[in-house]
């Protein structure tokens, strides 16, 4: 470029008047998440602030996950972890002690008002399984929680990149306001449907937040934990209660071994009415790529199939 004595005049002027960058305008957070659910909330609340990484990917079964020697290496790295919390991640707190984990840690779930593991919701039944812990993780299944969620969210991001605080403030509560308008939304939905007709099946006993909140009876073959399948005692009660409360509606899970649910299909003459999303987003483009799709998605096809 031709500098002429204009130009030169010019330049000392804009190199004062240039923003200087700071660390909060050139870096994003670097964040971890246990699961992808967590890691969209994130995503929600942090938008072009956050790198996150979700070390359970989706579709993939959280309670049966083992971390990696790269989820250690995410970690040593990360600014900021996310956790759900409720035993869900019993591997939490020494992968991030082995990982020499100095950043902000949050608890999504902090503050929510937890059901025990095992919880009976309405006249339906449900599997307790092996009990890994007191209390039933699956707290987001009910948005009022997932609103708490995103506080906590909120405050820890806040707390590890105070300078932009109040993006983050704005962002959650934008993403709160969509959490509201689908929660009424879903209960309209559902209110469509009479009370005693709102019974279904599902793999494990992940929606016993979704069935208090939303008035659903949902039994489950498999336990809160997923790692007992029923045996035929267990099946063949389970059969005779379907058919002695007329439930019409079997649920398949996009992280659950099919083969339990099927069999019951084939028992009761009842036909799977859909799959559900309790612990896992899809892929980016699938039904269930956010909370929000997921929420929705699980509502809709449950009413669909009680109609």
């Amino acid at each position: 470029m031709r500098i002429t004595r204009r130009t030169a005049l010019l330049l000392p002027l804009l190199a004062t008047q240039a923003p200087t960058p700071t660390w909060a305008q050139e870096r994003t957070l670097k964040v971890v998440t246990s699961f992808t659910i967590l890691a969209d909330m994130v995503q929600q609340v942090g938008e072009s602030r956050v790198t996150v990484r979700s070390l359970a990917g989706p579709n993939q079964d959280l309670h049966g996950f083992e971390p990696r020697p790269s989820d250690l290496q995410a970690i040593a790295g990360a600014d900021v972890m996310v956790i759900n919390g409720l035993g869900l991640e019993g591997w939490a707190e020494r992968l991030a002690q082995s990982a020499g984990f100095k950043g902000t840690a949050i608890v999504a779930s902090k503050g929510v008002p937890a059901l025990k593991s095992g919880h009976k919701h309405g006249a339906g039944h449900s599997h307790a399984g092996h009990n890994h812990g007191a209390f039933d993780p699956h707290a987001w299944q009910d948005i009022a929680n997932a609103r708490l969620y995103v506080e906590n969210i909120r405050a820890g991001l806040a707390a590890a990149d105070p300078a932009r605080a109040a993006a983050y403030t704005a962002a959650a509560a934008r993403y709160t306001n969509d959490l509201t308008a689908l929660d009424s939304e879903i209960r309209a939905l559902l209110a469509a449907i009479p009370r005693a007709s709102r019974r279904a099946v599902t793999s494990h006993d992940a929606f016993a937040y979704f069935a208090a909140a939303y008035g659903v009876d949902m039994l489950a073959i498999a336990g809160t934990w997923r790692d007992s399948e029923p045996s035929a005692r267990d099946l063949a009660a389970l059969t005779a209660q379907v058919k002695r409360q007329n439930i019409r509606a079997l649920f398949l899970e996009n992280a659950s071994n099919p083969a339990a649910l099927n069999a019951l299909s084939s028992e009761t003459g009842i036909k799977i009415g859909g799959q559900l999303y309790p612990d896992a987003l899809t892929p980016p483009g699938g039904p269930a790529d956010t909370y929000l799709k997921m929420m929705r998605h699980n509502a809709t096809t449950i009413v669909a199939a009680l109609k």
